[in-house]
This record gives C-alpha cells, sequence and structure tokens, in this order.
C-alpha cells in the first residue's frame, strides 16, 4: 500500500488505486496525511474543506467522508500494513507506517544524497527522489489555503532538488545534462532567477556560451516587463562571470576535455583562431561580438574588452559584405494562388509579429494550408519588412530529409550579403554571424515545414524588429517555453470558404452551376485545403464531369481517399509523411483509432482499441496530439478528421474486428461502473457475455455527478457503439450498451430515449434471449409511460413479467412487476398494481434480495397510502426499513420514513408523523439528497407552518434548482 501527495493524491493497492471520490474527502485525506500520525482537530479539517465560511452542516460532512475513508482503508485490508484512522474526541489521527507516505520516502533521498562522498551516488539518489513526482503536489484536492501553502511548499522542495540534481551533475562535468534538468524548470518558472542563473551557467560550461547570454537577455526582459526589476545579484553574477569567461569555482572538478579547454580560464585575446574552431564553439560567438563592437572580419583583433560591451552598443555590423549598397534579400516564393479566408489568422498573425522580435507558430494538420497562410501573409506584409524577406523549407516531414542548419544559414548570409569566403563552416559561427547581422534590420524569417524546435532556434534572427514565421505540423512546444514563440493554430476551412476554394481553381461558373453539389464535395474533403485542391484539380482536368457526380464517388468511404490522390500530391502522401516520423507505438495506437465507431475518445478508450493501457494510449495521443493527427477538443477528450480516420483505418484492416470487440467491451465495462456510481447498491442491469473481455483498466468515477456527466457526454458515441455493434452482428454487446444508460435515460426520461431503445429490443429479440428482452421491455415501457404513451407502455410491459419467468431471472421478474405496477397505478388500475407490486415484494423475499425487496415495498407503501390503507402502508414502510440500511440505500431509507410520516399523519399520530418527517429530512439533508429533503419538508409544510421548515425547504429547493443548472 503507498500513499501518494507528490501528484493526484491517492492510495495504491495491489488491486489499483481506492475510488476516494470527490475532491474534499481527497483534501481531508490530504490533510490527514500532511500531518500523519498527528491528531488533526475538526476546526483545522474544515479550513482544508472550505476557503470561505463552512456550511452549517460542515461537521456532518467532514464525519461522512471520514467514515466513507475508513470503509475505503478497512476494505482495502490496510490494517495488514498498519494502517488505521482513529477518532480522538474532536480530532482524527491517520496511523500508518512512514515509509507508505512518497512525501517521507522524498525527504529520505534528498538526506541520502546530501550524505554521498560520490557525486555519481548524489545523482542517483537525487534522481529517485524526483521520479516520485507524479504531477503537481496534491493535484485533485480544493483548493482551501492549508493545502495550497503545502503544495507550495512541497513544490519548492521539488525545484531546490531539481538545482540539487544539476549542481551534481556539473561536479561530473555532465553540463549537458545540467542544462536539459535545469531548462525545463525554468521555462515552467521563468522568473525564478536561481534557476536561470544556474541553467545559464550549465550552458556556458557546455560551450553553449551564446544560448546561456540568450536566457539572460531573455529573463532580464520578462523581470523588467512583469515585475518593473532589475536582475538580482546571483542572476548578474552568472552574467557577468560569462561575459569574462570565468566557469566559477566549480570547473576545477570539470576534467579538462579539450587542448586548452573549451570555454576554460587559460584563453587569452591571442589565442590562435584556427585552432579554436575545432575546441570551442562558443569563441566564434566571442568573435562575431568583437566584429560588431570593433573591426570588420571575422578573425584576429582582440577580443576581450568587445565581449563585455553590452549587446546593442554599436552601430550597425561592419561585416565584410560585397560591395555597393545591400540590397534587400528575398528568397520567398510566390504568393498562393486562389487563396481563401482565413480572416482570423491572419489577423492573429498581425496581432503577433507586431511584439519585440516575435515568434510567429503556424501549427496544424498535415494539407490544411499552413505554408499557404504564412505566404500570403509575408506577401501581404511585403512593405513592413524593407530589409528583406527569408524562407527555408526545413522538410521536416519529407522523405528526402532535412537540410542541415548550417546549409541554410548560408543561403541566409548569401541573401543578406557575406561573400561565400567569409561563411562560417560551424553553426554556432554562422549563427552568431546571422543575429549579429540582423540586429538592427526590419527582416521577415520564414521558416516552412520544421519538424522540431531544435531545427529552428540556430535560424532566429537576432534584431528587435525581425519577424520569424514558423510552420509546423508539430506543436512545437518547446519554441514556446524557449522563445515565447505565439501560437497561430490553423484549422480546416468553414463549407463556404472551402466552396470559394474551388470556385478560384474552377472557375465561378461551374460551381454556381452545381452550389449544393459545391458545398458537398467541401464537407466532403472536411474543408481540408489540400482535399479540396486535389479535388478541383481532378475536375479541372476533366471538364466532363459534374461536381455532383465526384461527390457522389467521394461519398464513398471506401474509395474516397483514392480519389483525393494525384500524382505525387494528395492527402494520403502527405499523412504518410507524418506517421513515418511517429515512433511504432504511436503508430500502432494511430491505426486503430480509426476503427472506432464513435467520433470522440479518450485514454480509456483509445487504450480499449489499442490493447494496451491507458497511461500508454495518453502518452500516445499526447504525440499524435503533437502531430496534428488527432485533436483534443477538452482536457482528455479527442477527435480525428474524417479524412484522418480513413487514412487511419486504412493501415491495418484485419484489426477492425479485434478493435471494434476491445472497444464495445471497454464501453459495457465502463458504462457499468458509471451506472453503479451513479445508482449504487442495486442489481447489475445483466449479466455479462461468456466472451466478455475485460480491459486493462476502467475509469474510476468519484461521485455520482462524474458518472452523469460521462454517460451524458457520451451518449452519442455509445449510441454509435451500440449500432456498429449490431451491424457487426454483435447484438449481444448492441442491447446491453444501450441498456446501461439507464441512469440517463430516468434522469433525461423525456429526452427521445424510445428509438435507441427500440433498437436494444431488436437486438434482444434477434438473439431470441428472453432474459434481455424483458430488461430492455422494462425500461422502454418506463420511457413510454413519461412520453404519455400509456397504452403501448403496458402492452410491453405485461409481456416482460413472463419473459423473465421463462429465462429464470426472478429477479428481473419482481423489478418487472413493479415497473408494470406503477404505470397500472398511474392508469387507474390501483388494485392490478397493488396485486402486482405485492407478488414482487414476495418474489425478492424468496430469492433473498433485501435491494430488490425494498423497492418493490416503498412502491407498495406509497400505492397502499394512496389506495387510502395507511396502516398498511406503514407497516409495508417498517418492513423495508428493517432489511437495512445499507449504506447506499440512504436515499430509498428517506423516501421510506416519508411514507411512514405520511402515513402516521393519516392515522392521526401527529406527533410521531412529525417527528418520523423530520428524520427523513434531516437525513436526506445530510446524503445530500435534496429531492429527498424536498419530498419530506413538503408534507411537513402541510401540518406545520415552523419557520425552520420552510427555511430548510428553500434551501434544498434552491440545491435543486443548482444541481439542474
Amino acid at each position: 500500500m503507498e500513499f501518494r501527495l507528490l501528484g493526484t493524491v491517492s492510495v495504491e493497492t495491489l488491486t489499483g488505486p481506492l475510488p476516494l471520490g470527490p475532491a474534499k474527502r481527497r483534501s481531508l485525506l490530504a490533510a490527514l496525511l500532511l500531518s500523519a500520525n498527528t491528531p488533526v482537530s475538526m476546526a483545522r479539517l474544515t479550513d482544508s474543506l472550505w476557503d470561505d465560511a463552512p456550511p452549517l452542516h460542515a461537521r456532518g460532512v467532514i464525519q461522512g467522508h471520514v467514515s466513507r475513508l475508513r470503509a475505503l482503508l478497512v476494505g482495502a485490508d490496510a490494517g495488514a500494513y498498519g494502517v488505521e484512522l482513529v477518532t480522538l474526541g474532536d480530532a482524527y489521527l491517520l496511523r500508518l507506517s512512514e515509509s507508505l507516505l512518497d512525501t517521507h520516502r522524498f525527504e529520505e533521498l534528498l538526506l541520502l544524497a546530501r550524505e554521498q562522498r560520490d557525486p555519481a551516488d548524489s545523482v542517483l539518489m537525487l534522481k529517485e527522489a524526483l521520479s516520485l513526482w507524479q504531477g503537481p503536489a496534491l493535484t485533485g484536492v480544493f483548493a482551501a489555503p492549508p493545502l495550497q501553502a503545502a503544495a507550495h511548499s512541497l513544490e519548492e522542495s521539488r525545484l531546490a532538488t531539481v538545482e540539487q540534481l544539476a549542481y551534481a551533475y556539473g561536479v561530473l562535468g555532465e553540463h549537458s545534462r545540467a542544462a536539459a534538468v535545469l531548462r525545463t524548470e525554468a521555462a515552467a518558472h521563468p522568473m525564478r532567477e536561481s534557476l536561470a542563473a544556474a541553467l545559464m551557467t550549465a550552458l556556458y560550461r557546455a560551450g553553449r556560451q551564446s544560448e546561456a547570454l540568450d536566457w539572460f537577455h531573455r529573463t532580464r526582459r520578462l523581470l523588467a516587463e512583469e515585475l518593473g526589476i532589475d536582475p538580482g545579484h546571483e542572476l548578474a553574477d552568472a552574467y557577468a562571470l560569462i561575459l569574462r569567461g570565468d566557469p566559477g569555482p566549480e570547473r576545477a572538478a570539470e576534467p579538462d576535455r579539450t587542448a586548452g579547454g573549451a570555454g576554460g580560464t587559460n584563453r587569452t585575446a591571442g589565442t590562435d583562431r584556427t585552432d579554436e574552431a575545432h575546441h570551442a564553439p562558443a569563441r566564434t560567438d566571442h568573435a562575431v561580438r568583437t566584429n560588431r563592437a570593433g573591426g570588420p572580419g571575422l578573425a584576429g583583433g582582440p577580443g576581450r574588452a568587445a565581449v563585455a560591451s553590452p549587446p546593442h552598443a554599436s552601430t550597425a555590423p561592419t561585416l565584410a559584405l560585397s560591395a555597393g549598397e545591400p540590397r534587400p534579400a528575398d528568397l520567398l516564393p510566390r504568393a498562393p494562388r486562389g487563396f481563401q479566408g482565413r480572416a482570423a489568422e491572419l489577423a492573429a498573425l498581425g496581432r503577433a509579429a507586431a511584439g519585440e522580435a516575435p515568434v510567429c507558430l503556424v501549427t496544424g494538420p498535415a494539407g490544411v494550408g499552413k505554408t499557404a497562410l504564412a505566404l500570403h501573409w509575408a506577401h501581404r506584409n511585403a512593405a513592413a519588412f524593407p530589409d528583406g524577406r527569408l524562407f527555408a523549407d526545413l522538410r521536416g516531414f519529407s522523405d528526402t530529409g532535412e537540410p542541415a542548419p548550417v546549409e541554410v544559414l548560408r543561403e541566409f548570409l548569401l541573401a543578406l550579403g557575406v561573400a561565400p569566403r567569409r561563411v562560417p563552416e560551424s553553426v554556432s559561427a554562422a549563427a552568431a554571424l546571422f543575429r549579429s547581422l540582423t540586429d538592427r534590420r526590419r527582416l521577415l524569417v520564414v521558416l516552412d515545414n520544421a519538424r522540431d524546435s531544435a531545427s529552428v532556434r540556430p535560424l532566429l534572427p537576432g534584431g528587435a524588429d525581425c519577424v520569424t514565421l514558423v510552420t509546423s505540423r508539430n506543436r512545437l512546444e518547446g519554441l514556446i517555453a524557449s522563445d515565447a514563440a505565439r501560437p497561430v493554430p490553423v484549422d480546416v476551412l468553414e463549407p463556404q470558404d472551402g466552396t470559394a476554394l474551388l470556385a478560384g481553381v474552377l472557375g465561378e461558373e461551374r460551381v454556381l452551376a452545381e452550389p449544393m453539389a459545391a458545398r458537398r464535395l467541401a464537407e466532403l474533403c472536411g474543408g481540408l485545403p489540400l482535399a479540396l485542391r486535389v479535388t478541383a484539380a481532378r475536375l479541372a482536368g476533366r471538364p466532363r464531369w459534374t461536381l455532383a457526380g465526384l461527390a457522389d464517388e467521394l461519398a464513398d468511404e471506401r474509395s474516397r481517399l483514392t480519389y483525393l490522390d494525384v500524382d505525387d500530391t494528395g492527402v494520403p502522401a502527405a499523412l504518410r509523411l507524418t506517421v513515418q516520423q511517429l515512433s511504432p507505438d504511436a503508430v500502432h495506437q494511430f491505426t486503430r483509432l480509426g476503427h472506432h465507431p464513435g467520433s470522440h475518445f479518450d485514454p480509456y478508450t483509445a487504450a480499449a482499441l489499442a490493447g494496451t493501457n491507458p497511461v500508454t494510449a495518453a502518452a500516445a495521443l499526447e504525440r499524435l496530439a503533437t502531430a496534428h493527427l488527432v485533436t483534443e477538443t477538452a482536457p482528455g477528450r479527442w477527435i480525428l478528421h474524417d479524412l484522418v480516420r480513413l487514412y487511419a483505418r486504412g493501415l491495418d484492416p484485419a484489426s477492425a474486428d479485434e478493435a471494434l470487440r476491445n472497444v464495445l467491451d471497454h464501453y459495457i465495462a465502463t458504462a457499468l461502473a458509471a451506472a453503479d456510481t451513479a445508482e449504487p447498491g442495486g442489481e447489475p442491469c445483466f449479466v455479462l457475455p461468456e466472451d466478455f473481455r475485460a480491459p486493462a483498466a476502467v475509469r474510476d468515477f468519484a461521485d455520482r455527478a462524474t458518472a452523469m456527466r460521462w454517460l451524458a457526454a457520451e451518449r452519442d458515441d455509445l449510441a454509435l457503439a451500440a449500432v456498429a455493434a449490431r451491424t457487426a452482428g454483435l447484438h449481444d454487446r448492441a442491447w446491453r450498451i444501450i441498456l446501461l444508460q439507464w441512469p440517463q435515460v430516468v434522469w433525461r426520461v423525456r429526452d427521445n430515449w424510445s428509438p435507441l431503445l427500440e433498437l436494444a429490443l431488436g437486438s434482444a429479440r434477434a438473439e431470441k434471449d428472453p432474459y434481455a428482452e424483458s430488461r430492455v421491455l422494462n425500461l422502454l415501457g418506463w420511457v413510454l409511460t413519461e412520453e404519455g404513451r400509456t397504452s403501448e407502455a403496458i402492452a410491453l410491459l405485461e409481456r416482460s413479467p413472463g419473459l423473465a419467468r421463462q429465462a429464470g431471472d426472478r429477479l428481473g421478474e419482481a423489478t418487472a412487476l413493479v415497473n408494470l405496477a406503477v404505470v397500472q397505478a398511474e392508469d387507474g388500475g390501483l388494485d392490478a398494481a397493488l396485486v402486482d407490486c405485492a407478488r414482487a415484494v414476495d418474489l425478492a423475499r424468496e430469492e433473498g434480495d433485501t435491494h430488490t425487496e425494498m423497492l418493490a415495498l416503498q412502491h407498495l407503501a406509497r400505492m397502499q397510502l394512496t389506495a387510502n390503507r395507511p396502516q398498511d402502508a406503514l407497516d409495508s414502510a417498517r418492513a423495508a426499513l428493517a432489511l437495512g440500511p445499507e449504506q447506499e440505500e440512504e436515499a430509498r431509507r428517506v423516501l421510506l420514513l416519508t411514507v411512514g410520516g405520511e402515513a402516521r399523519l393519516a392515522l392521526g399520530d401527529e406527533e410521531a408523523g412529525i417527528r418520523m418527517l423530520d428524520l427523513a429530512a434531516a437525513e436526506a439533508e445530510r446524503t445530500g439528497y435534496d429531492q429527498g429533503a424536498v419530498r419530506a419538508l413538503e408534507a411537513l409544510l402541510r401540518v406545520t407552518a415552523r419557520a425552520e421548515y420552510r427555511r430548510r425547504y428553500e434551501e434544498a429547493v434552491g440545491r435543486l434548482a443548482v444541481d439542474d443548472d
């Protein structure tokens, strides 16, 4: 057993995490774990669960959460680990061995790391300590001030550990690793000066002086803009040491890896630059800075004093350029033809380009028109860049491979007027020269088709008035973190813009002749500009083809991609180049997503499709999202573009049957968990199929609200899954997937459920399964009743008990009789209803099922009260209450107390009736069953006008209104 605070608050057991439930219960556990083996007072727990005035029933809420948490620990056999949650007066104490708590193990590892004499051992200890973190501390808790303060303290410890790990790497001379450890945290905490200073030092010692200095200036600007302050002593000292070429006191511990020491203190202004080109990549940047401040040329001349000059102290660069006044550089390809729409994206580029030295990141899936957007904007804004426009295709998703950065820089430098013999051969030197040349220019740089951030950084210009447009199929979040790149996402075209694009290629006359067919083509192409251009190219070469004819061809999913492929250009070719960049596990996940019968998917659904687990699936989905092959529409919820789905499906058609079965069984398992959470304690609404395949993991629903939200969000996909199951002949899955939505059906009964339930009935009958047919008829009959179709409902429900008997399903027969009785009572057949409900009680009692017996007795009591038989109603309610209450039956207990109280009133025992109704209302309020509270308080207000009851009634009605919203 393991208790975790370093990430999502959880309790891990051998069988998986405990279902802790809502945030307040996790907050309670967190507060107890933060003071493990120490009593925590009720007042302190209250502060941890509410950030303002707590409600009047706060103590009851805490007691309820403690009770549930204690039950979870007992159920997980926590006592075998010495774990015990005990009550001590007005406080609670969680007794456990501290070795079970991840924060304790974290602190132990830090202590061990400090005691190690060998820095390599310290590195191992520190890495193990940091591996305990699974995300931000205390995730999933209520953000009350005490827990926020604890989370902040833990995060400070983590950051200090990261800095300690980087220091240990530095002692070992592994400065690149130190920089890698620090960069992520420095990007996430850009105003933490100690991180920035440590990163600068590590970068400098790794021979990456220019990056170190860039990081200083970025941090300096951020401090000035956000806080209006200058860098502190730590950051300023690191900057000064780098400018002096002084590695600091740790340098002595690093082995001298190159002749003269790359960046070492023994270098002098007169060192031979020819030798340094091989040993000290940072020196070229020194030379560039020297020339900016001093004389022309790349070699020779004293350099130390110039290195210390402020970055913008000099005038325009005087590097050796071609003779005469340099002309504006222009490597930009021609403007795209037939460009349509994109007003919002063009405006976003304009806003993004207005900042200081902006980097605009145009991202989107293959074929969405990123390059066209960038080039259109570049040509439209040519006047804003009098010093030129540079363009490079980085071929990040090409069969021909990416160009080396130095090759791109060479083209840029030549375009800027540098003589060929003056172009440096190393990337760092060429990049430094490029930044120096562009320092005082107004220049546009377009870097097209970038695969990753690393391929972009050396190509960024140095001037504050320069603008860089980067296009990529990947999100390049590293570039956002390191260079404050402003993302401009590009999505598919709206139908009207897609139609306009077709008109731009085919001519307006041809499109206006078939406007509806043109719009249909735009929709079948999914608004993807590449698909639209290929479609237009096919039609342009075949003037006798009609738009409607091609639309009919594209409507067939089996051949759609074939029609969207022409020569070496097309949707399949573009997607192939994206997919070939993926890791094997991401490709496997992608191919299985093509067989998803629904529209949306989460990591659990993706895992079922791929036959993996949700953690692996989530990682694969993140990689696919980075490559814009899937789109995240909400946290943890993704979709596929229709054309991408068809392409993925075609990559592995043989896996279709297995993927479908897996995802259907995933939906059954998840919907079972949701139904059990939303309406706990009941009999399962069916037995699982014999060949059911349990998924690797099933979503844990914290509470009823979470379960109901999932059922609502997945309604359409569950319906699509049921249709796919029926189409595939998997009728045993189809009716189960539909039936499992019963909590949502009950909650939103008038939301047109009949067609779906009729589909389930058809599958049950196709299986010739009386068990299934009876279960479906029960729910369908009830829905028809609520829709006002009473006669149809009775006709269906009258068949259900007999089918259940035929299947030997006695509990199903009892449930069917209760449902039939309720409809009969509403239709005026109260006598028949009383007989059927009594029979249901007998069946449930014979089967020993207390839940169904309580259900039948509850309805029987209500019918007896309606029939003016209050004593019988009271006896039925008492009999039902004597069966429990189990914890899961609290809502039913409230209803039974209510009908019992009303029966007492009808018998003339007003005092006992009020007492019983008051108890029902109090229990409903304690458990959060507001609907039950309203019913009990309504009955009370009919016999007493006490202000307290009126206030509680209005509060309960108010809470119900909020819940309905």
